[in-house]
């Protein structure tokens, strides 16, 4: 999750171009109290969706730790380092690097993990967050994955994330983002692969063959290129794969059960088989196998004896969830997957405390921490006009013709 951008939502939608001339636009006036409120709203919304670990990818992730900290979710967080200068750049244009900008970012990510890392009885963890192999240096992100090693915890890497990132690499180094990773030894246990988007089959499986794992954000993907990303063979290599739900301007939604349907759909639709991602996968990819992904198997992701109780309860009376078969076949797991809407979820449990019952928050209350949002959207709206005229072709059309 980008769980701060969800102060954005719904502004980079629908066109071929979402960060340069979607996103960018917005986020050159978003103030870090911003992302702060954006990152509570997006939190909120995941647990309230049934999400227990929240693994969030921002900068600056201060505040982000202290929230998750205090709504009581269990969280791996990961503080962006990126290299490459904030401006609006044209499609195809090699980004510029500022080195110094690249050192502080990982300066500020060591801090981080300093501060949080295995705080709250083991509660939050920090990760290393590279932008992107497209967003920093060959230099910066072998020293990331050392650092990262020094501290046995893992990267968080955009992978292969699109055409985008592609033609970055090609022209910077010459090979495709995959094989130029395997070559410097960057394919490995350490290492979540997010996204692939833009990877082939066979790139898919030399990465699932390395021990790395993959975290799919499809219905992200989907909006935002239109692709379904190459799971299916990442797991026949056998690779683990986790469910994310990304960002809110890409995604509009941070809803793992959403997701759940999502990549079963997508894949079903894909392959053009209906046997192929059923509900009982997709389900682990939302549980077990996200947490293998974080490498918290030991601790979370199945009811088992010894894990740290993290569950969620789903009311069966709900209509989505209706009927209820269970003989000669169980249709609870289908019914979640296929037709569940996330309000479904009656209680969350983390560490086996409960911080979410039957619509409200136990820790914090949600209107007070979202009081500001929307005089603070206004403001946003009113600093980005003048970008969003130079930058934003069809959505600056769409809003001439009165068609949003």
């Amino acid at each position: 999750m980008h769980t701060a951008l969800a102060v954005l939502r719904g502004l980079a939608q629908d066109t071929k171009n979402w960060m340069m001339y979607g996103l960018q636009p917005f986020v050159q006036h978003t103030r870090e109290e911003d992302y702060y409120l954006g990152s509570r709203l997006g939190i909120m919304e995941a647990i309230k969706n049934g999400t227990t670990t929240i693994g969030d990818y921002g900068d600056p992730m201060e505040e982000v730790c202290r929230f998750v900290e205090k709504i009581g979710a269990r969280g791996n967080l990961t503080q962006t380092i990126r290299e490459a200068k904030h401006k609006v750049y044209q499609p195809g244009e090699l980004y510029q690097y500022d080195r110094g900008r690249g050192q502080k970012s990982l300066e500020r990510n060591i801090a981080l993990f300093d501060k949080w890392h295995q705080k709250k009885d083991g509660r939050i963890r920090i990760l290393f967050g590279p932008q992107g192999p497209d967003f920093v240096s060959e230099e910066l992100l072998l020293q990331v994955q050392r650092e990262a090693k020094k501290r046995d915890t893992k990267v968080h890497l955009h992978t292969q994330q699109g055409s985008r990132e592609t033609e970055q690499m090609i022209k910077r180094y010459g090979k495709r983002t995959i094989p130029w990773l395997q070559e410097r030894g960057y394919l490995d246990e350490t290492l979540l692969a997010v996204h692939l988007t833009d990877a082939t089959e066979d790139e898919a499986k030399i990465v699932g063959n390395s021990g790395a794992s993959m975290v799919l954000c499809p219905g992200s993907i989907g909006i935002i290129d239109g692709i379904v990303p190459p799971s299916v063979s990442f797991q026949r290599a056998g690779g683990n794969v986790a469910l994310g739900s990304d960002q809110a301007p890409g995604n509009n939604c941070h809803s793992i059960i959403n997701e759940m349907k999502l990549v079963s759909l997508f894949n079903k639709i894909k392959y053009e088989d209906p046997e192929v991602m059923p509900a009982w996968k997709a389900l682990r990819m939302a549980t077990i196998e996200g947490a293998k992904a974080l490498g918290l198997e030991d601790t979370a992701g199945s009811l088992e004896t010894g894990k740290r109780g993290d569950l969620i309860a789903i009311d069966l009376r709900k209509a989505p969830m209706q009927p209820v078969y269970t003989h000669p076949m169980r249709n609870i797991v289908p019914n979640l997957v296929y037709s569940a809407r996330g309000d479904e979820v009656a209680l969350s449990m983390v560490d086996g405390e409960v911080i979410f019952r039957e619509g409200k928050f136990l820790k914090v209350d949600e209107l007070e921490e979202l009081k500001d949002l929307q005089t603070r959207v206004l403001r946003i709206g009113n600093d980005a006009a003048k970008d969003f005229e130079t930058f934003s072709h069809l959505h600056r059309e769409f809003m001439k013709e009165g068609k949003l």
